[in-house]
């Protein structure tokens, strides 16, 4: 893996004029870290083949040594939906849904924690790039509640569904949780028209997007547990954060 990795670093290099002399660290945490530095700084731009070729292996090596979690696998907490406490990016189901920003070509900010960093990081460069050609062709921002599908690339999920959850700055309103129904129905509807059969739902809008934790899982449970009233879709409550869990946790069964 380590000779992919410099492959990989010095092709990303050499696509830049703005990084100067940086020299490869011999330490492969700090390697990864220019690696998916200089990933999510990357232009939505076509790559080579021979590139895309080791990232391919580099990245499904990587998310191999981390484990892979299949849906088949889970216990349903209820008919039908599931709750796991993970990283989303491991995940083998039909799609997992990112917290997108409207711009919807990932975060830029380099080795941030956000989803959006880690499924875009982790999926790969064509991920991005997709995402790019998606939002050229639709000529404006993505608006909030709406949500789009691409491949999934790299990641164990088929698909990878972006939503735009809406941002709470100062009192909750019901224009904003009305917003956030809307982005899981979208995906939802996304599920059906592609015939995907399980979908695995991060905590949107939560975290830095500052919608408060409990309504926003009280309104995730009400809407599949709607939603599946009427569509045969299995859903998964992703979970990063120990207090989520425990308010999901409360929530179902």
């Amino acid at each position: 893996m380590t000779n992919k990795l410099d492959f990989l670093i010095n092709y990303l290099l050499s696509e830049r004029k703005d990084v100067g002399n940086i020299r490869i660290p011999n330490d492969n945490a700090d390697k990864f870290r220019l690696y998916r530095s200089l990933v999510n700084i990357r232009p939505a731009v076509k790559a080579d083949d021979c590139f895309l070729q080791a990232e391919d292996e580099y990245l499904h090596e990587l998310t191999e040594s981390k484990g892979i979690t299949d849906i088949a696998n889970l216990t349903p907490i209820e008919d039908g939906v599931y709750l796991w406490h993970g990283d989303i990016t491991t995940l083998k189901c039909g799609a997992i849904v990112n917290a997108a920003n409207s711009g919807m070509t990932g975060c830029w900010q380099p080795c941030h924690s956000c989803i959006d960093n880690c499924i875009h990081t982790f999926a790969g460069v064509r991920l991005r790039y997709e995402c790019g050609q998606i939002m050229e062709k639709q000529g404006h921002e993505e608006p909030t509640g709406q949500a789009k599908i691409t491949k999934a690339y790299n990641l164990p999920c088929d698909y990878v569904m972006h939503t735009v959850g809406p941002i709470v700055q100062g009192r909750l309103t019901e224009e904003h949780c009305r917003l956030l129904e809307s982005s899981y129905k979208s995906c939802f509807d996304l599920a059906v028209q592609n015939g995907i059969g399980s979908i695995a739902f991060c905590c949107i809008s939560t975290g830095v997007f500052g919608f408060p934790q409990k309504q926003a899982a009280q309104i995730a449970v009400r809407t599949v547990r709607e939603y599946r009233q009427k569509h045969d879709i299995q859903v998964i409550f992703n979970v990063f954060k120990e207090d989520d869990y425990e308010i999901y946790k409360g929530l179902l069964g």
